[in-house]
Order: structure tokens, then sequence, then C-alpha cells
């Protein structure tokens, strides 16, 4: 864990290839399909984007964060509101507490080494917040513009720590991430915040996005990706005719004050959980 941690503190990631086996991705997959197939467009027709979240976040987003809904790409549909391909080639991720509810997910993101990869990394005590399963679909994969995680999930200190599991081959035909290495050292550049049940995005520092120093992350399926929550990173549109899935948690550290004016809250209800 000595050279993982280097790794993270250099570049603000860190990759471990193979960290999961075929058979855990297959049944990931296999579950991911079923969801898929089981969901109704009628009961949300909901868009993900990055271009203007705020604007896009609706109650059916904003109330995700303790269930398991599917989210449309931005080219799913055409100018009549119908959708250009199969409903399962147009969904572009399903979120955001597979992890708690669901039991093959459960399975997938509760492993005593991801425990273990947390605390080396230096979470005391490691709360899993969220849980995304991208698709990113063939000709249709939409872009994921440069963002900082910490904006999304705010803590004092900053603590948020997302690890990305490639379900797939990542490359850059289509749409691999895009890290600026060392680029965790930058200031928070903006805040997702809802205020009274309403959603903006902060603007807190005017410091660029990457440009032509960022790095493709180009790694076989299996692969473990572990970021800096103040990592910028970004995802090209795929236009390719393979997808590119792939499986998101995102952690933070329970002994830091977690902002009430952060999207995704929990309360005793559905308290958050470590990785153990």
């Amino acid at each position: 864990m000595l050279d993982l941690r280097s790794a993270f503190d250099r570049d603000g990631y860190a990759v471990i290839p193979g960290f999961k086996s075929p058979e855990e991705i297959a049944a990931l997959r296999a579950r991911a399909e079923a969801i898929v197939r089981d969901f109704d467009p009628s009961d949300g027709a909901a868009i993900f984007t990055t271009k203007d979240q705020a604007a896009k976040s609706d109650a059916y987003f904003l109330e995700s964060g303790t269930g398991v809904r599917c989210f449309f790409e931005e080219d799913a549909f055409d100018a009549d509101g119908r959708l250009r391909q199969p409903k399962e080639l147009s969904i572009n991720k399903i979120g955001h507490a597979m992890h708690d509810l669901d039991p093959v997910f459960d399975a997938f993101s509760h492993d005593a080494r991801l425990q273990t990869i947390a605390l080396a990394l230096g979470l005391a005590r490691p709360l899993v917040y969220q849980s995304m399963y991208i698709f990113k679909q063939p000709n249709i994969g939409g872009e994921v513009r440069w963002h900082q995680d910490a904006g999304f999930f705010d803590t004092d200190p900053s603590t948020v720590t997302t690890f990305w599991f490639a379900l797939e081959d990542a490359d850059r035909s289509n749409g691999c991430l895009w890290v600026e290495p060392g680029g965790h050292r930058s200031p928070l550049r903006q805040r997702f915040v809802v205020r009274d049940g309403r959603a903006s995005m902060e603007e807190l520092d005017a410091t660029p996005w990457p440009g032509a120093g960022a790095t493709p992350l180009e790694v076989k399926a299996g692969a473990l990706v572990v970021f800096h929550g103040r990592l910028p990173h970004y995802s090209a549109p795929n236009r390719s005719a393979k997808s590119r899935h792939a499986y998101t948690l995102h952690a933070v550290d329970g002994d830091a004050a977690y902002s009430p004016l952060n999207w995704l809250q929990r309360d005793a209800r559905m308290p958050a959980r470590g990785f153990a």
C-alpha cells in the first residue's frame, strides 16, 4: 500500500489493474441489465448532463440518493421525443444507492480490500455515500465535462475519494477518463449545492480547467482507479460502436463534517456505511 499512497499523493490518482475478476464484473453487468429491463421510462425520463446540472436537477435526480433510478443519455431522444434506439442502449447511468439497496451491487461494493485501500489513503472512517453504474453507450455516450468530485461531496476537511471500476476496456476510442496529474493540489473550482430545495452550481475559483497537460487513463476491464476528490477529470463523448461500462463509488471520511448543502443527504433511515 506504500506505493499506492505515494502515487496517490503525487498524482492525485492510482491505478490497480485486475482488481475485480471477470466473474464479479459479469454479475454486476447482468444485474444492471436487469434493472434497465425493468425500468419503465414513464416513471421519469430524467436526462443526465454535466453541462447545466443545476437546471436539470429536478426531484427525480435530487431524490435518487437513497434510491435506484435510471437516467437517459442527452442524445437518446429525437426532436419528437422518441428514443433513437432501444431503451437498453439509451441509458446513461443508474444511481445512486445500489450499493445499499441491491444485493448484487452490495456484494461488489462492500469488499474488505476496498476498506484497506481507503484506510491507506487516509480515510479514518470511510463511509460510502453514492454508487453509479455508467454505460457510456455506443454512438451516443455523452461527454462528462471537467469537474472535481469534491464539488458534489463537500466535507470539512475535504475527504471525498472516488473508486472507479472499469467493467469494460476503456481507451480514447470509447471515452476513457482523462485526468490532470497533480491537479488535486489545485483549488476547488465549483460546488453543487441545494438550498430550500433548489439546486445551483456555485463558482468558487477561476482557475482554468486542464488543457494540453491532461492524461488519458486507458485501462483494461477489472482495473480500479482511485482518485482524490479535487482531481480534475473528464471523459469525451463516445462515438464508437463499443460501450464503456464503469462503476463508481464515492466515499468520505465519517470523521469530517459533511455539508448540509450537499445534494445527497443520508439520515437514520439509511445511514451511510463503510466498505467492510
